[in-house]
């Protein structure tokens, strides 16, 4: 019994001082997380730290136009924009479309999730891009995988 604790012991000892550099490295790299968070810059990731929010600039809320001032932002709007089309989100190349195509054509029954993961992107682009596909009739949908059309 008292072999078996010695090396259970000597087990935690060895384990402990392996892990301790990198335990070391961590507290270091808290540190240096905590020090740029307050930092103002560009940052190619935001997992370590928090984005404050952004606010709306000074002016009206949205929503709080009246009727007379409605029509005069219709008459102010510039020439050559149609009256129908209004910012916001532009309409993509459809390039991500044809690829996630692809990979149904290749795969019947692919799931979103198996999807997003074979394509390196977000299953929530997927979510807007598939039911784009079935309502031009290139795929199907079948339980939870997708399909392509016959």
């Amino acid at each position: 019994m008292t072999d078996f604790l010695d090396e259970k012991r000597k087990e935690i000892t060895d384990r402990l001082t392996e892990l301790k550099p990198l335990v070391d490295e961590y507290t270091r790299l808290e540190a240096a997380a905590s020090a740029l968070a307050g930092v103002r810059g560009s940052s190619s990731t935001g997992a370590t730290t928090t984005a404050t929010p952004r606010r709306r600039g000074p002016g009206r809320p949205r929503g709080s136009r009246t009727s007379t001032a409605t029509k005069t932002a219709k008459a102010a709007r510039k020439p050559g924009r149609p009256a129908g089309r209004r910012a916001g989100r532009r309409k993509g190349s459809g390039t991500r479309a044809a690829e996630a195509l692809s990979f149904v054509q290749g795969q019947p029954g692919i799931t979103i999730p198996e999807l997003a993961a074979k394509m390196g992107i977000k299953q929530n682009y997927l979510y807007r891009v598939l039911p784009g596909l079935e309502q031009e009739g290139k795929v199907k949908k079948q339980g939870r995988g997708w399909h392509p059309k016959k």
